[in-house]
């Protein structure tokens, strides 16, 4: 199990390896990127993903949120740190008309995820790879890495907490539907 020490640990570990990620793209390293991506590669760049996990254990977590970062930013010239969880992020997928719960592909996306015992990396690689079609920001890359190194732990409950933000109601404005508003 993993304390309170060990969360931050691996939540300031995340934090650098998004900063290191970031600036591959921001330096035009399109090179390294590409490293990333070919996911059977004996590159030196995926496994400098992974030196960024002080304990070894978390270093394959590293590199595949490394290889899910560079499939995103594949040709794009400025990077995202990401937003949410990948819940709140699978709430972008889909056309305009129906985004999230209401598109049958991202529910069914979503349901294969949450359903998986062992990390579903095939399954995020789709998801990452929907967000970028569908031109949507994706998951909080450092919220990635915590979650994915968490996927296993009961009492985080990635996988609960991932379905409760993908299907959560939309909000509404503010001013929208409360009675007495001045605007």
């Amino acid at each position: 199990m993993t304390g309170p020490n060990g969360q931050e640990t691996v939540e300031s570990d995340a934090a650098r390896l998004t900063a290191w990620l970031m600036t591959l793209v921001f330096d035009r390293r399109y090179g390294d990127l590409a490293q990333l991506r070919r996911v059977t590669a004996s590159s030196s760049t995926r496994y400098q993903a992974g030196w960024f996990a002080a304990d070894q254990d978390k270093r394959e977590v590293f590199e595949q949120v490394a290889f899910l970062f560079a499939v995103y930013h594949r040709g794009v010239g400025t990077p995202t740190r990401g937003h949410g969880s990948f819940g709140e992020a699978a709430r972008r997928i889909g056309r305009p008309a129906a985004r999230g719960p209401e598109d049958p592909g991202a529910t069914r996306l979503v349901d294969r995820i949450v359903s998986s015992r062992r990390v579903p990396w095939r399954h995020l690689q789709h998801g990452v790879a929907r967000l970028r079609a569908c031109e949507q920001r994706p998951p909080s890359w450092t919220e990635l890495a915590v979650d994915l190194d968490r996927w296993n732990d009961r009492r985080a409950r990635v996988a609960y907490r991932w379905a409760v933000d993908f299907h959560e109601p939309r909000s509404q404005s503010p001013t929208s539907g409360q009675k007495g508003s001045s605007t």
